[in-house]
């Protein structure tokens, strides 16, 4: 028998977000999967009634919190000692939590603490036969593998788009506090606020329906012999602002800068897909420019319809790994598309 921790921080207004009620699915799946194995939530945040009154009819058999301002902002050194306090109020020996940048951060050296194992960035929990395991992927998403262990506690950070969001109705819960004392240390860092881009300018946006991968194509030679990065950028930021889709780059194009070659300026290594970039989940993905690059088609081989465009009908994108292949200039069908968009907004 285990007894599994679902550990969540809360957001800014006091609720949980989409990454966190994913999670809680496969932690209820877990729980359910192994007979006798009783489901506990651990909260984490400035004011956690909000988020325990919003997972209230989740079936955990208690709902802990460690609470107050000085776990609101994000820090290692308040966050680690509130996810240590949990676990062991919990006796948990399995951890189940949303892989956000928080958490990312913070439960490797709370697993140090505590004596236990982590694994990151798993795709999946199952358990069969009383016994527990865990999927992800290796070598640039290409090796899918099974991850078994015997060490407790065993914390797992579950990659956001992996499970559905946990759905329930609202009530009203009773959070068992957890008393956390703080010394000096733990409070010397200190959290000014958050600097963050206007929304507008957020090219990345893991919740859109859409993602927009550019590839080398657009900074490269026209029809006309010449390069129009500046017309290129205008077209990709127009379309991102109007769909509020999000948007990818294969390495080629985020590695131009280091070429001396032409780049798109809003474009960095965050917005890498595939390869040493990021595995995207978005339901659809338009891929533009692009020339069917394997790491950058592996990188995002799990979003659900993949359609491409590209002006030579030969390139690989043709060969399976796009849905729908429309052979056409990029440029001009971004061009009517933003034209169509601004004509019909909404």
């Amino acid at each position: 028998m285990e007894t599994i921790l679902f550990l969540a921080h809360t957001e800014a207004d006091g609720s949980l977000g989409k990454a966190a009620l994913e999670a809680l699915t496969s932690a209820k799946s877990l729980a359910t999967g192994l007979a006798g194995s009783p489901l506990i939530a651990g909260l984490v945040g400035g004011d956690v009634q909000p988020a325990a009154n919003q997972i209230a009819s989740c079936g955990a058999v208690k709902i802990l919190g460690v609470a107050s301002a000085d776990f609101a902002p994000s820090r290692y050194s308040t966050d680690i000692v509130a996810v240590e306090a949990l676990a062991k109020a919990a006796a948990s020996t399995i951890i189940v939590a949303p892989a956000t940048s928080r958490w990312n951060r913070v439960l490797a050296g709370a697993a140090q603490r505590l004596g236990g194992r982590i694994d990151a960035h798993a795709t999946g929990i199952s358990a069969a036969d009383g016994k527990q395991s865990l999927t992800r992927w290796y070598y640039r998403q290409r090796m899918e593998a099974v991850v078994q262990r015997t060490r407790r506690p065993w914390f797992i950070l579950l990659e956001s788009g992996c499970a559905d969001a946990w759905t329930g109705a609202a009530g009203t819960a009773t959070v068992e506090a957890v008393a956390v004392a703080l010394t000096e240390a733990n409070q010397r860092t200190t959290v000014t606020g958050v600097q963050a881009p206007p929304t507008d300018e957020q090219t990345i946006r893991p919740d859109a329906k859409v993602l927009f991968v550019a590839g080398a194509g657009w900074t490269k030679k026209q029809a006309d012999g010449q390069a129009h990065s500046d017309e290129a950028e205008k077209l990709i930021l127009g379309f991102l602002a109007r769909t509020k889709a999000s948007l990818g780059s294969t390495k080629s194009l985020v590695d131009l800068s280091g070429e001396g070659q032409a780049v798109l300026k809003f474009m960095t290594h965050l917005n890498q897909v595939g390869q040493t970039g990021s595995t995207p989940r978005h339901p659809k993905g338009l891929a533009t420019c692009c020339h069917g690059e394997e790491p950058h088609t592996v990188g995002w081989r799990f979003i659900n319809e993949r359609r491409a465009i590209n002006l030579n009908p030969g390139c690989s994108w043709a060969q399976g790994k796009a849905d729908v292949l429309y052979v056409a200039d990029a440029f001009a069908v971004l061009r009517k598309i933003n034209a169509l968009l601004t004509a019909t907004p909404g």
